[in-house]
């Protein structure tokens, strides 16, 4: 077991008031070995203040201004992709503790957080290396984070028509996009948005990126997928003359004179499993792949 005293980040997801006393259970382990906890203030406002529980920090933190051994979600996938633009490029592992529902990043059931934080102690796991695509408006970065671990979307925003998508790759056109939306999105997240678009499951450790239209008008449209090395340069017209960009479901609004261009950041997201994971087994049990509902 490792001698280091070890330092955690902890994150949660301030909408789910019963299932975060599992909390007690990681700061008890925690305390034990005399590790350091910082806390995310608004989860740490939270719990003191909405749960009134006593909760022991070594420090409350805003934003990114933390520096950790580990980094531990406590909530569903998107808390976890909140934590992971929190995370950015410090190269932190991400452990995810799944208090929601489907759980494909976030995979540690509350039951099992003592055997998962053992594991790390005894350094008994696995970092996967999840790539990440950031966008930028003409050049500048978008106000708030410009980088997803899951996907960058390009939707409609003020009435019911369509907007247009001209789309480029490496400054060769490819369509322009009649529809709802596109999804430019990770290997990660091609089992989030873009697959209920009818985009394809791709392998986390895959080198692409898919595009996936949102509703297109044109049926003979389909998702395209294409290394992660490209530069995919995206021009917008809307009736309403502006759009949103939502970067893992954070979203702007942009003016469709804009030109948007989305590619992999310089860094990747490291999420900590159990060695004893599998992807194609987690696919089979979240997508309930081979069950007979008759």
């Amino acid at each position: 077991m490792s001698a280091k005293k070890l330092r955690f980040a902890v994150f949660g997801n301030v909408y789910q008031a019963k299932k975060s006393v599992s909390i007690q259970k990681i700061l008890s382990f925690l305390n034990e070995r005399k590790a350091e906890v910082l806390f995310d203030r608004e989860f740490y406002d939270f719990l003191t203040k909405g749960q009134h529980l006593e909760v022991r920090a070594d420090r409350v933190f805003e934003g990114d201004d933390f520096e950790a051994d580990y980094v531990i979600s406590m909530g569903g996938d998107g808390t976890l992709l909140k934590a992971a633009s929190r995370v950015g490029d410090k190269q932190i592992p991400i452990m995810g503790v799944n208090m929601g529902r489907l759980g494909f990043l976030a995979d540690v059931i509350p039951a099992e957080i003592e055997q998962a934080m053992k594991s790390v102690y005894n350094r008994d796991y696995k970092t996967e290396c999840h790539s990440v695509i950031t966008v930028t408006v003409d050049g500048g970065e978008l106000k708030g984070c410009p980088h997803a671990l899951n996907d960058i979307a390009v939707l409609k925003r003020d009435n019911a028509s369509m907007i247009s998508i001209r789309a480029s790759v490496n400054d060769e056109y490819v369509v322009t996009y009649q529809a709802d939306g596109l999804i430019v999105s990770t290997p990660t997240g091609s089992t989030a948005y873009s697959l209920s678009n009818g985009g394809p499951i791709v392998t986390p450790q895959t080198s692409v990126i898919c595009l996936t239209p949102v509703a297109p008008h044109s049926l003979n449209i389909r998702p395209i997928v294409v290394p992660d090395s490209a530069v995919v340069k995206l021009r917008v017209e809307s009736r309403s003359h502006n759009f949103l960009v939502a970067v893992d479901g954070r979203s702007e609004k942009c003016d469709d004179s804009v030109t948007l261009t989305v590619q992999k950041a310089p860094f990747d997201i490291q999420i900590l499993k159990r060695n004893d994971h599998k992807y194609f087994q987690t696919l089979r049990e979240k997508m309930m792949w081979g069950a007979d509902t008759r």
